[in-house]
C-alpha cells in the first residue's frame, strides 16, 4: 500500500511539472508611450490585428501557418520582429518610443525572442561597418575576434532557446562575418577617408557653415546669422515626398517652441536637373512654399551646394541640429515626426 502510494505520487509530481503546450500562441503585454490603437503581427503568409487598449495593453490568441519570425506593427508603422511557435504563451512589455530595443519577453518562449533582441541590441553597438573597415589590420582582427566572441557569450545567457532560431542566428552572424573579411582589403581605403570626414562632423565640432542663401522673405541668410540660438535644420526638395511627408509634423513642432531660443531653417535643393534650370529650381520652391504656406526660415542654396557637401547629404529629407554656439548637437537628427525629437529639445533645456 505504502508504495502505491509513493508511486502515485510520482505520477502525480511528474504531471504538474508537465508544462502542456496548445495548438495555438497566446500573446498579451502592454506598451508604454502609445496612442496607438492597433497591433499587426505578419509574414508573407500570416496577418492578425489585435487591439491595443487605452492603457497600452492587449491579450489575444492567434493559431500560426507555421514557426517563423513575424513583423510587429502599430497603426502601420513597423516596430519590430518577433519568434512565434504555436504553443508559446508569451508576454512583451516595453516602450513605444524605443520599441524594439527595450522589447522584453517574459512566459513561455520567451528566450528565444530575449535571445534575438539581445543578439539585435549587440549589433547596434557595433554601429557602421565602415568604422571597422578604417581600422588597421591587427586592430580590425582583434575587433572581430571580440565581436565574435560577443555573439557567442549571448547564447549562454538563455535556456531553451528555439533550435531554429539558433540557426538563423548562426546564418546570420556568419554571413556578417563573412562580409566583413571578404571586404576588409578593398574598403579601408575609402572607409577611413569617410571616418576621416565623419569625425568632423561629430557632436562638439564646429559646423560648417553656409552664405548668402536665398531667403524666401527677401534678401540672403547665412549660418551666422541665427548665432545664438539653437538651429534646426531641415534639407528638403520640392520632388521629395518623403520631405513633404514630415511638413505637418515641421509645423506643429515651429508653433509648439515659437518664442523658444530655436530656429527652424528649411533648405531647398532643388536643381536644374530636376527642374530644368536653376531659374525654374527657384521658382517651383516659392510656389511650393505659397501653396504650402511652410512656416519657419525658408532658403535656398541653388548653386552653392558647399554646405550640404561638406554634411555629406546623400539623402533627403536630411535634419541637422546646431548648439547657439554654432557647434554640432546632431548632425543627422531625428525626424520631425520622431517623438525623440521633442525629447531631445527638453533635454538641451529649450
Amino acid at each position: 500500500m505504502k508504495k502505491l502510494f509513493i508511486l502515485v505520487l510520482v505520477i502525480a509530481s511528474l504531471q504538474s511539472c508537465k508544462k502542456i503546450h496548445h495548438n495555438y500562441v497566446t500573446f498579451s503585454g502592454k506598451i508604454e508611450n502609445t496612442t496607438d490603437t492597433i497591433l499587426t503581427i505578419s509574414n508573407r503568409a500570416f496577418t492578425k490585428s489585435i487591439s491595443i487598449n487605452n492603457d497600452g495593453s492587449f491579450n489575444d490568441t492567434l493559431k500560426i501557418s507555421r514557426s517563423d519570425f513575424y513583423t510587429l506593427r502599430t497603426n502601420n508603422t513597423d516596430k519590430g520582429f518577433l519568434y512565434l511557435k504555436n504553443g508559446f504563451d508569451i508576454h512583451l512589455t516595453t516602450d513605444n518610443t524605443t520599441f524594439l530595443e527595450n522589447s522584453n519577453y517574459t512566459g513561455y518562449g520567451a528566450s528565444s525572442n530575449n535571445y534575438f533582441i539581445t543578439q539585435y541590441n549587440f549589433g547596434r553597438l557595433i554601429g557602421d561597418p565602415r568604422n571597422l573597415f578604417a581600422l588597421n589590420k591587427v586592430d580590425f582582427e582583434n575587433r572581430l575576434k571580440n565581436i565574435k566572441h560577443g555573439f557567442d557569450s549571448i547564447k549562454s545567457l538563455f535556456k531553451d532557446i528555439d533550435s531554429t532560431v539558433i540557426k538563423i542566428s548562426n546564418q546570420q552572424n556568419q554571413g556578417f562575418f563573412n562580409f566583413l573579411e571578404k571586404n576588409y582589403e578593398t574598403q579601408h581605403a575609402k572607409s577611413k577617408e569617410t571616418a576621416t570626414i565623419k569625425n568632423k562632423l561629430s557632436k562638439g565640432k564646429p559646423s560648417p557653415k553656409f552664405n548668402n542663401y536665398t531667403n524666401y522673405k527677401g534678401g540672403t541668410s547665412s549660418l551666422d546669422s541665427f548665432k545664438g540660438k539653437y538651429v534646426y535644420i531641415d534639407v528638403w526638395a520640392t520632388w521629395c515626398k518623403p520631405c513633404l511627408g514630415e511638413i505637418p509634423a515641421l509645423k506643429s513642432l515651429e508653433k509648439q517652441y515659437h518664442g523658444k531660443n530655436i530656429q527652424f531653417l528649411s533648405i531647398s535643393i532643388d536643381n536644374k536637373r530636376t527642374a530644368g534650370s536653376w531659374e525654374q529650381a527657384k521658382v517651383k520652391w516659392r510656389k511650393m512654399v505659397a501653396s504650402k504656406s511652410l512656416t519657419g526660415v525658408q532658403l535656398y542654396a541653388g548653386e552653392n551646394l558647399k554646405f550640404i557637401q561638406e554634411y555629406q547629404v546623400s539623402s533627403i529629407p536630411r535634419f541637422i541640429l546646431i548648439d547657439p554656439k554654432g557647434t554640432i548637437i546632431n548632425a543627422n537628427a531625428p525626424r520631425p515626426s520622431d517623438p525623440r525629437l521633442v525629447s531631445l529639445f527638453n533635454e538641451l533645456g529649450i
